[in-house]
């Protein structure tokens, strides 16, 4: 029997291309409020805040980063978590995915010092500032 399972396993080894495994965060998104990104900056040193006021349209996008701006691409389906500051317990925001949200929908349910988790539904999306700090 365990020769069998051996034998199918080296078998699927050949069968799956390699190349499904390279296509894994292949494509930079980032998070996106009125067509603008969040992010202060595309790097290490950025910073994804949003005021319990805020209002406007949340999305998650393929992104076009240059030097002097981002510009959102397509939107892709994302969902989202919140993450509690005091126990920092992560609780999902909704069962459904969405492609778009009103922020203020979201604000509803934070509390200053909490953080939005955006979770992306497909692993060839890249989404380095996940994280959106409820100020």
């Amino acid at each position: 029997m365990k020769n069998v399972f051996y034998l199918i396993a080296g078998f699927l080894s050949f069968v799956v291309p390699p190349s499904l495994a390279q296509n894994k965060f292949s494509n930079c998104s980032a998070a996106f409020l009125n067509n603008k990104m969040i992010v202060t900056e595309y790097s290490k040193k950025g910073k994804s805040t949003v005021a319990e006021n805020t209002v406007g349209k949340l999305t998650v996008c393929t992104a076009e980063i240059g030097e002097k701006s981002t510009k959102a691409i397509e939107k892709i389906t994302f969902r989202i978590a919140i993450r509690d500051k005091n126990s920092k317990t992560l609780v999902m925001f909704s069962d459904a995915k969405f492609k778009q949200i009103a922020i203020e929908n979201i604000l509803k349910r934070c509390k200053s010092g909490d953080l939005i988790v955006l979770l992306t539904t497909d692993n060839q999306y890249a989404l380095p500032y996940n994280e959106i700090l409820v100020l």
